[in-house]
């Protein structure tokens, strides 16, 4: 995975399977934790190789030009911010990664779903507040 530092913006490869770890950037050497802010997927392969991890995972699958999706890109901050070290959330611009959208089948933006153990357990449509994505996901 690609991770921006917050510092310096500098881009740094993380290896998925230390995206739990607290690491630092290879620039300005800030402290780098991933987990605490929405992750962006940009490939198939990024995508199973996240969902496969021994953390659950709630994928967010948004566009620029959508007010719902803009509307809940907070919530999932909050979230992500929440469940820190328990929980990843992930993105998928469905304009940049069609080939993502279409594989799930995603007919209306936002649709969130929810992994666990890389098996699908739940999927819904529709913005949704922190405690209500809470609720609906059984977070």
């Amino acid at each position: 995975m690609i991770l921006s530092c917050p510092t310096c913006a500098a881009k740094n490869r993380v290896p998925s399977s230390r995206l739990r770890d607290v690491s630092r950037c290879g620039q300005c050497k800030a402290q780098l934790s991933p987990a605490d802010r929405p992750l962006s997927i940009e490939s198939s392969a990024e995508f199973d190789e996240l969902t496969s991890q021994g953390l659950p995972v709630l994928v967010d699958f948004w566009a620029a030009w959508c007010g719902p999706c803009r509307a809940v890109a907070p919530e999932l901050e909050k979230l992500a911010k929440r469940h820190q070290g328990k929980l990843l959330v992930a993105k998928v611009d469905t304009e940049a990664a069609p080939e993502l959208a279409a594989r799930f089948q995603i007919r209306s933006i936002p649709t969130l779903q929810f992994y666990r153990e890389g098996k699908l357990v739940k999927q819904s449509a529709g913005a949704m507040s922190a405690a209500q994505l809470e609720q609906a996901f059984g977070l």
